[in-house]
């Protein structure tokens, strides 16, 4: 999204509303709900930034994903998949889910998320050394979409 502070006080709602599909009963719904215009008097100062998951250990991973990869999410949660490798494990994505939804979070509340404690999580498979297959370790950070 590209729009200036300016622009998205004024029409925040037409753009919202436009977006999610909404008839005019379900926006008068959503206006309603004070959460909601929180949030969104937040995007201005959180639509640059860019969730950067990256595998920090890999152990036997059938997808291949190795220590270095990096999957990029936007501030929205959405999966960028043009930076991203070709292939991408479901259960590392799954994995990483609570993760990018705290950093959201984080951003809404004012809080620099890099401040998390909990960075990092791994996917379910427990790796051979318990009888699975393998594992991977992944740490999320946030930055500045233009230092993505």
């Amino acid at each position: 999204m590209s729009i200036n502070d300016t622009d998205w006080k004024t029409r925040k709602w037409e753009i919202i509303q436009k977006r999610l599909g909404y008839n005019d009963e379900e926006m008068k719904k959503f206006q309603e709900n004070p959460r909601n215009e929180d949030i969104l008097s937040k995007v201005p100062a959180i639509v640059n930034k860019t969730f950067i998951v990256e595998v920090a250990d890999s152990q036997g991973c059938n997808s291949q994903h190795k220590v270095g990869d990096k999957f990029h999410f936007d501030s929205a949660g959405n999966l960028l998949t043009k930076l991203c490798p070709t292939r991408i494990c479901i259960y590392a994505l799954s994995a990483i889910m609570p993760q990018i939804f705290t950093a959201k979070e984080f951003l809404y509340a004012g809080i620099d998320p890099n401040e998390m404690r909990f960075k990092r999580a791994a996917c379910f498979d427990v790796g051979v050394e318990c009888e699975g297959w393998g594992r991977i370790v992944m740490e999320i950070r946030v930055v500045d979409r233009k230092k993505a």
